[in-house]
């Protein structure tokens, strides 16, 4: 038995991993919305842990630019391989989608596009509209890839103004090229500090603890956020989507979580969400604020 199958049998998942069942009216109500009108979410396919409280909210998170990566990151469950090609009715079919479902916030996501010239950032612009046209009463949050970094594509992003834009770390600098493999710990934080210093009013990233960081990686890490001028960042435990991906090497404690919360506050974020199952969309219509 190789030592990530021993360590992965050996590790134990503590209570506080453990996932209520999602209940409530507006749940029930959306469900049977997104069940009938076949409906695409992230908070479905994804199996997120918090869909029951989130959709309860009114808040969904929606994926864009097909299910297809031309990455492959070695904590992410969505499919790495040549994409299929954009589909222009995609904007629309999103948009109305919100509308039927009555959101009030939506989350925006997508998979990379980097065989696209423009990176799907044509696209991305084209959905934040259709959704102002179609369901003007929501509020956007767009969880936007890197673009490698091309300020060109990004200031499509900008130039629609959703409410928050998000372009998510995922972990410290030591373990980056293992964990996100083609992306760039220095390159994000680039692309944030861009975005602020472009005269985005919110801006936002999270991190994954789990994957073998140090605490004091944790803490640099936060401050190197804070200095790129990011609003908003969320924290939570790395959890293996299949036994083809990265193994989790430990289960953070709730009291380091704290830590991390405090720590962060201090540095003078507007909001900070650090548990253990905290995900890159939880609780989003709170940081608009």
């Amino acid at each position: 038995m190789s030592e990530t199958a021993t360590l992965q049998e050996n590790l134990q998942k503590p209570k506080w991993i453990r996932v209520k069942l999602p209940t409530g009216k507006n749940y029930r109500e959306l469900r049977t919305l997104v069940d009938k009108y076949k409906l695409n979410t992230i908070c479905q396919s994804g199996s997120c842990p918090n869909m029951g409280e989130c959709w309860g909210e009114g808040t969904a998170t929606f994926m864009i630019l097909g299910n297809i990566c031309t990455r492959s990151c070695g904590f992410c469950g969505v499919k790495t391989g040549k994409p299929l090609d954009v589909n222009w009715d995609e904007p629309e079919k999103v948009a109305r989608s919100i509308k039927l479902m009555k959101i009030k916030h939506a989350v925006l996501t997508s998979v990379d596009r980097d065989d696209l010239k423009d990176m799907g950032s044509i696209l991305w612009a084209e959905t934040v509209n259709a959704v102002r046209r179609i369901s003007p009463g929501t509020t956007m949050e767009t969880l936007i890839p890197d673009f490698q970094g091309v300020e060109k594509h990004i200031d499509r992003i900008l130039e629609v103004a959703p409410e928050v834009i998000s372009h998510n770390m995922e972990t410290v600098k030591r373990l980056t090229r293992e964990v996100r493999i083609q992306a760039k710990y220095e390159r994000s934080l680039e692309v944030l500090n861009y975005m602020k210093n472009s005269g985005q009013k919110r801006t936002k990233t999270g991190l994954m603890l789990g994957l073998g960081e140090e605490k004091d990686e944790v803490f640099r890490t936060i401050e190197d956020i804070r200095n790129a001028q990011v609003d908003v960042i969320t924290i939570g435990q790395y959890l293996q989507p299949t036994k083809n991906h990265l193994p989790v090497k430990r289960f953070v404690s709730l009291e380091e979580f704290e830590e991390y919360r405090l720590f962060a506050l201090d540095l003078g974020f507007r909001h900070v969400e650090s548990s253990p199952l905290v995900r890159s969309s939880y609780r989003a219509e709170k940081h608009i604020h």
